[in-house]
């Protein structure tokens, strides 16, 4: 029996890029098929951040229709989310961390929440005492944790989902 040697060369930038662009292409497809069967207007923006393709959907002037796709507090986007990466899942057979923003929610929802990270990062250096915000959504929590290290302080997840939330330490 001879061994051999599973382990895969690590994917180069310009494989990676692309792997990101497929999962983008194959989302847009997936999304401009639920526009079309919800018949609601809007116009797909593809691009890749960081490690992750990110897929738009935007409306003509405001459109108010899609934020029925984003539901209260974005209920409806994170779901959208989750079915939109399992269609990537099923054509590429690979796990997708694809991020999906409807109507410019997520991009809104990002500066709120960068602003409360930085704000209770003050409040923990000047109190000297930790400070637990309110339970989040992963994405609500790694908004946060990045806005508390550009602040200059540690912060960590407690407790279990759906009540996971977010405690800022002080220096």
């Amino acid at each position: 029996m001879s061994d051999v040697n599973t382990t895969t060369a690590p994917e180069s930038d310009a494989e990676s890029l692309s792997r990101l662009e497929q999962e983008g292409e194959i989302a847009a497809d997936y999304l401009e098929g639920l526009l079309d069967i919800a018949d609601l207007d809007g116009d797909i923006d593809m691009d890749v951040e960081g490690e992750r393709a990110s897929v738009s959907i935007i409306g003509d002037n405001g459109s108010r229709d899609l934020n029925k796709l984003v539901g209260r507090d974005g209920e409806v986007l994170e779901a959208l989310q989750e079915l939109t990466r399992l269609a990537v899942h099923r054509e590429t057979g690979e796990r997708s961390r694809l991020m999906l923003d409807v109507a410019g929610f997520r991009a809104r929802k990002r500066a709120e929440l960068t602003k409360l990270g930085t704000s209770a990062a003050e409040e923990a250096r000047e109190t000297g005492q930790p400070v637990k915000l309110e339970p989040m959504s992963p994405f609500e929590r790694k908004v946060v944790h990045d806005a508390v290290a550009a602040a200059g302080l540690r912060s960590e997840s407690e407790g279990e989902e759906p009540q996971r939330r977010v405690v800022v330490l002080p220096a």
